[in-house]
């Protein structure tokens, strides 16, 4: 019975967790993948300026837009990471991408703000197959170095969201039609991810049957995580907490993201193309962090990041509605590299919370992440229609101080695990 539940706990690890070699193949194109797929669902942000004017829309239904986008994403996210937790689907990467793919060509024709919202709707859709499966398929290349491999992938994906409003500001002059060339995006990610789809099938890891027990090996082994024995309500509370946690980044950002071309545009009086390449270096910045939170997990502990991330942003976020154009720029700089060395962090620390749910706990917080940018971005939108975007931003600066939280969080090791010393003899 006890080489049964060794089994089961062996077969419920995460791949990467018994000494494999860092596959950087897999893990660069599964990022430049995420860079792919990010970059199609950021042009739908990038563009709302235009489909504002061309639609007549006011900033409740430009709201809307990023509502239908995020929410479809944050709903089926955990539930596509729960069902193929249990039936692994390595080619749902590939359909994921086409089914985002249907929704730029919708996008790029949308005769009507209906049309708008269904094809958000399905770029919604597809960004929630992709992200879960993905997640795994970084964990699986990481070779046990989870923090540095879910940096590696997200870093893919926050260059994408970076990129997305610079090619809009350069490609989509010619109006919501010109969408319909980053199709040929879609097509070189679905080739890609069927690639990756091969090796995630072949991966020893990706049946239960490939994994052999050794009675002797399973005795000799170290505990896998140092926090098995933390009680289902510490476990519980912890994970409230990350939830909180995640809701002042993604809503903060949902005000940066949805709503910096508008604020930049009725405070400073730029254009529209210039307002654009703020965005992008924002994002920029944004993308640049991301790749900090991961190693600096790894080696010195997820909730130290954490704490930095969260809670140490507030100062410039305090800042940021009394600056003039120039200070704007950078405290905005300074905001994302900060932040966005947050999900990294979040997401591996639930991972070794809950292990042996990978990609239940991946959709989980992407699908929250999603689903608080959504959210955020509808609300905000009727409260700048409500009040104006100066107020929105005076009230967001307060979000980070919810960091406040993760005094309450319980310390975990680095995912690294230590082999026993040696006992000397008493004789």
């Amino acid at each position: 019975m006890a080489s049964d539940t060794n089994l089961t706990a062996i077969r419920a690890a995460a791949p990467g967790d018994t000494g494999e070699k860092t596959v950087f193949k897999i893990l660069l194109t599964i990022s430049f993948c995420h860079l792919l797929n990010d970059t199609l669902q950021s042009l739908i942000p990038a563009i709302y300026p235009l489909l504002k004017n061309s639609f007549h829309l006011d900033f409740g239904q430009v709201g809307l837009i990023a509502l239908t986008l995020q929410l479809t994403a944050s709903i089926l996210q955990p539930l596509v990471g729960l069902y193929t937790d249990r039936r692994p689907q390595p080619y749902s990467l590939a359909v994921g991408m086409g089914i985002t793919l249907s929704g730029l060509l919708a996008l790029a024709l949308a005769p009507s703000y209906a049309t708008v919202l269904a094809a958000a709707g399905l770029m919604g859709i597809g960004s929630a197959v992709f992200h879960p499966e993905s997640s795994r398929v970084a964990r699986m290349a990481s070779g046990g170095q989870h923090g540095m491999a879910q940096s590696l992938f997200q870093v893919g994906g926050n260059a994408g969201s970076a990129l997305g409003p610079l090619l809009a500001a350069f490609v989509l002059t010619k109006g919501q039609s010109s969408l319909a060339w980053f199709s040929f995006l879609a097509f070189f990610g679905i080739v890609l991810l069927a690639n990756i789809g091969a090796w995630t099938k072949h991966h020893k890891s990706y049946s239960p049957k490939s994994i052999t027990a050794d009675p002797a090996r399973l005795a000799a082994m170290p505990p896998a995580h140092a926090h098995a024995a933390l009680p289902t309500g510490k476990i519980a509370l912890s994970l409230a907490i990350l939830v909180a946690l995640m809701f002042s980044k993604f809503f903060y950002l949902a005000s940066l993201m949805s709503y910096y071309t508008f604020y930049l545009m009725a405070k400073f009086h730029v254009s529209i193309q210039s307002a654009q390449l703020h965005l992008f270096i924002f994002l920029g910045a944004v993308a640049a962090g991301t790749i900090i939170g991961g190693p600096v997990g790894d080696k010195f502990g997820r909730k130290y990041v954490i704490w930095v991330s969260i809670l140490g942003v507030l100062p410039f976020t305090l800042l940021l509605p009394y600056s003039n154009l120039f200070w704007t720029s950078v405290l905005t700089v300074i905001i994302g590299l900060i932040l966005a060395s947050a999900f990294s962090a979040i997401l591996v620390y639930a991972q070794e919370l809950m292990p042996g749910r990978i990609g239940a706990v991946s959709g989980l917080f992407f699908g929250f992440a999603f689903g608080m940018g959504g959210i955020g971005a509808a609300l905000l939108g009727k409260l700048v229609d409500l009040a104006s975007l100066n107020f929105v931003y005076h009230l967001c600066s307060f979000l980070p101080a919810i960091g406040i939280l993760t005094a309450f969080l319980p310390n975990l090791e680095p995912a690294k695990t230590k082999l026993p010393a040696p006992q000397r003899s008493t004789v």
